[in-house]
């Protein structure tokens, strides 16, 4: 009788300590996915606006997805989209960084036309004085154009092709696997 007591005693005691641990395996997954949630989660949001911190954060993204494969499955499996960066996601911060970069160049070839067109108008005007100096202002203009644009070229490649990578990488990948 008190070994049957003590043989169902141990057992409860089993299944109590199996239990206490299921849930706590539970409570520290959810703790994983607040986690990232509050990491990664305004990030989208952010990477939207400044494609340069999606490149930043892709990585680390990466790196926390195979140290915590079970949340990152978990929030994938919730929206169905790659968690903190789906491929949509990283295509429509391509073709937003795209447009900006295709309005910046009309807009500084506009304003290069504008500003050209006044120097060049007052050379026209101008007595043999002031013709030197309008000369120099538009070889000022031109360097200063000139050199404007290949930094905002070089910024524009860069992040074209940080971004057009990891869009091929994330198509690649998908969702996490079980």
């Amino acid at each position: 009788m008190i070994s049957a007591a003590l043989g169902l005693f141990v057992v409860l005691c089993g299944l109590l300590g199996g239990l206490i641990v299921r849930h706590l395996s539970g409570m520290r997954r959810d703790r994983q996915i607040q986690a990232l949630v509050a990491t990664f989660g305004s990030l989208a949001a952010q990477a939207r606006e400044h494609p340069r911190r999606l490149l930043a954060w892709h990585p680390i993204a990466e790196q926390t997805r195979q140290l915590f494969p079970d949340a990152f499955r978990a929030l994938e499996s919730a929206n169905g989209k790659r968690f903190p960066f789906s491929k949509e996601l990283i295509e429509s911060v391509e073709a937003k960084w795209t447009a900006e970069w295709l309005e910046w160049e009309r807009n500084n070839d506009t304003d290069y036309r504008a500003q050209s067109a006044a120097i060049e108008a007052t050379l026209e005007k101008a007595e043999a004085s002031a013709t030197q100096a309008a000369r120099a202002r538009l070889d000022t203009l031109e360097r200063d154009r000139l050199e404007q644009y290949q930094r905002r070229y070089q910024e524009y490649v860069e992040v074209s092709r940080g971004l057009a990578a990891l869009a091929e990488t994330n198509a690649d990948a998908g969702t996490t696997e079980p």
